[in-house]
């Protein structure tokens, strides 16, 4: 409950970012050069990095059709720009077998760019006009990793956001301990410093006290020396009678 206000925010914060950015997560048509040719092609951007995209456009068409993309790399190795799979079966788009091409590209730092195309066979690429109810169908499975796309991304953005408060809080609370820590040490300080003048208030005093001692002392020694060796000369006549 104590995160529903600041989650609130974020959530129309990310609102007001999509009405600024109204093409995010909209598909569009678009082309594409592959294989010297201009392709028609559906186009979506998403939030994310290229990788992210990448990985999520992989793992989701493997989990929605059991699409297995060629040439997404492994761990990064061996990464093509062109993805694609050769003669699947895609029963939304075609009842026919489909070659399933797309690759990902980064408009700006925190947006990707997925663009698809697909052919019914060697040169018979999907188009909006000679194969419209594929091409359609096609526009749609894009629209619809769009929307997964966006869920994941505002998810992942919202377990960020609530790791980002929690680190906080927790950053909060150290200072906060810190501060106390310090105060408590300053007014041990403090009192350490006070006991520290009393004492010396106090061994100023006894010092004076002592050097007037000292010099009672001296005066005494003085004394009680005269005192010895006048007992001295008088046990000297004593001893030559």
């Amino acid at each position: 409950m104590k995160h529903l206000g600041f989650l609130c925010l974020l959530l129309l914060s990310l609102s007001w970012s999509r009405s600024a950015t109204a093409q995010l997560y909209e598909v569009r048509p678009g082309t594409v050069k592959f294989e010297k040719k201009e392709r028609e092609a559906v186009k979506v951007q998403v939030d994310g990095t290229a990788q992210w995209t990448r990985d999520f456009w992989q793992s989701w068409l493997k989990d929605t059709y059991n699409i297995k993309l060629k040439g997404g790399g492994v761990l990064g190795v061996g990464k093509k720009d062109v993805m694609e799979a050769k003669q699947t079966q895609v029963s939304s788009v075609s009842g026919k077998l489909l070659d399933l091409y797309s690759n990902v590209t980064s408009p700006t730092d925190s947006t990707t760019e997925l663009s698809v195309w697909a052919a019914l066979g060697p040169d018979t690429f999907l188009h909006p006009d000679n194969t419209a109810s594929e091409y359609a169908a096609l526009r749609n499975m894009v629209q619809s990793f769009a929307t997964a796309a966006r869920l994941k991304a505002y998810k992942e953005q919202i377990e960020q956001a609530e790791k980002h408060l929690k680190d906080s809080e927790k950053e909060k609370e150290d200072l906060n301990k810190d501060i106390k820590n310090m105060q408590a040490n300053t007014a041990s300080n403090l009192a350490r410093i006070e006991a520290l003048k009393k004492q010396n208030v106090e061994n100023t005093l006894k010092a004076r006290q002592d050097s007037v001692k000292l010099i009672e002392n001296a005066r005494l020694l003085e004394v009680r020396k005269a005192q010895l060796q006048r007992r001295k000369d008088r046990l000297s006549a004593l001893d030559r009678k």
